[in-house]
């Protein structure tokens, strides 16, 4: 078995001629034949012992060849694409041209191949970076919110309800006199100034006390997802069962002690605040990024085979897929929910998937004038990180890893950091 010639008259496309030997071939057929003569019955025999050559009179010569093809033809295709170093980036179309006991076979297999790309202009880009001031207000923002994480609940009594209350009501909707589905719900906590109801509803039960029950009338927006109430007017009809408002804990010594490694008001603040300067650096940078990254998807000069958008928008769906089973989600019925197509999805990925692409290749070109090299520790620190990022043992990943993959990965962020490191940066005031 073996690579006989290889084809590039097409741009980006190559097409290897390969053979397999007879002895291979005839092996392969004499197997499909054991595998297969079980379920095969003919007049005068009984079933699984009609003889292969009956069978084939029958049936035709090549009534075994289709097993043997399938398992011949694939592993001799990557044998003999390794053998040629064409780097493949789609699926092989597979044509066979004979194929016979006494003379084996000759297929061929068409690939899309990774395009010639050139960049240039890649160190020195141009790029803005801002980073967010972090101020007191911010700062009692963020404490604030972890006091309210921290809070607790009392009945409200004496007053009606305001901003910022939990109000525990029992409601129905109508429209047109008419109860409508989803609209009904009893001893349900509605957070007043959440925006978890439609626009007027939660402002429409404040200054209303405990007890009191009440009609609110209100109007679906326009682009609500049922049709039916898109725009509609409505009326709620409205009871208040309860009212509890929300008790923040002093902002103390004690307090920062019960929440923190810390003892003191101060120490706490100036904790807070330097982890608020580290996100907002952390943004600038990553804004940073982007800007790089526009740049040089922007400068790649190539000529990209279709498959290789194709291939990486599949990609982008299973990560997708996945990321909604993690949730308890399927694909499905997220689609349905959204009221689109699995292609409507396909091509709100695309533009991504087809940034992702150019920027892999302008990576992998800077990476190689570069001569951006990984060594095999590196390789060994990605395999153990993987390993305990997802908890598996080393060896599996070791199985199921490539080590010319993560080198090709790795190579490509110290592409990005290159040309990041090389950009000319203008402070954004």
């Amino acid at each position: 078995m073996s690579l006989k010639n290889v084809n590039r008259d097409e741009k980006n496309i190559a097409v290897l001629e390969c053979e397999i030997d007879a002895a291979s071939f005839s092996a392969a057929v004499t197997k499909s034949y054991n595998k297969r003569k079980g379920a095969i019955q003919l007049p005068g025999f009984r079933k699984g012992h009609a003889p292969r050559n009956l069978i084939e009179k029958m049936y035709g010569k090549g009534f075994f060849f289709e097993d043997a093809l399938e398992e011949l033809v694939p592993p001799t295709y990557e044998a003999a694409l390794k053998e040629s170093g064409i780097k493949a980036v789609s699926a092989p179309e597979y044509d066979v041209k004979s194929a016979s006991e006494e003379e084996g076979v000759v297929f061929t297999a068409k690939v899309y191949t990774k395009p010639e790309v050139s960049i240039e202009g890649y160190k020195g880009i141009e790029v803005t970076r801002h980073e967010d001031a972090v101020t007191d207000e911010a700062v009692k923002s963020e404490i604030d919110r972890v006091r309210e994480r921290n809070s607790r609940t009392t009945d409200v009594e004496g007053r009606p309800a305001k901003d910022g209350d939990t109000a525990n009501i029992n409601y129905e909707g109508f429209k047109d006199g008419t109860p409508f589905e989803g609209g009904k719900g009893e001893d349900f906590d509605l957070k007043l100034g959440s925006g978890t109801f439609i626009p007027g509803f939660e402002e429409a039960i404040v200054g209303h006390n405990v007890g009191e029950e009440f009609d609110v009338n209100v109007s679906f927006p326009e682009d609500y997802h049922a049709k039916e109430l898109a725009g509609a007017p409505v009326v709620f009809k409205t009871k208040i069962n309860a009212i509890k408002e929300t008790v923040l804990p002093e902002f103390d010594d004690e307090f920062v002690k019960d929440v923190s490694e810390f003892n003191t008001v101060a120490e706490y603040e100036a904790d807070v605040k330097a982890k608020l300067e580290k996100a907002a650096a952390d943004r600038a940078d990553a804004a940073v990024t982007d800007q790089v990254v526009a740049a040089l998807v922007e400068k790649l000069v190539a000529d990209i085979p279709e498959p290789m958008f194709v291939s990486e928008t599949e990609n982008q769906l299973r990560d997708f897929d996945s990321r909604l089973q993690m949730q308890g989600l399927k694909l499905s019925d997220y689609i349905k929910y959204m009221g689109i197509t699995l292609d409507q999805l396909r091509e709100r990925m695309r533009p991504q998937a087809e940034r992702q692409v150019k920027l892999r290749l302008a990576l992998e070109k800077i990476a190689e004038l570069e001569k951006i090299e990984i060594s095999e520790e590196e390789v060994e620190t990605e395999l153990k990180r993987l390993s305990d990022t997802y908890s598996v043992e080393l060896e599996k990943v070791r199985s199921l890893v490539d080590p010319e993959d993560i080198k090709a990965d790795l190579a490509a962020d110290k592409a990005l950091k290159l040309c990041k490191d090389a950009a000319a940066v203008k402070a954004e005031e």
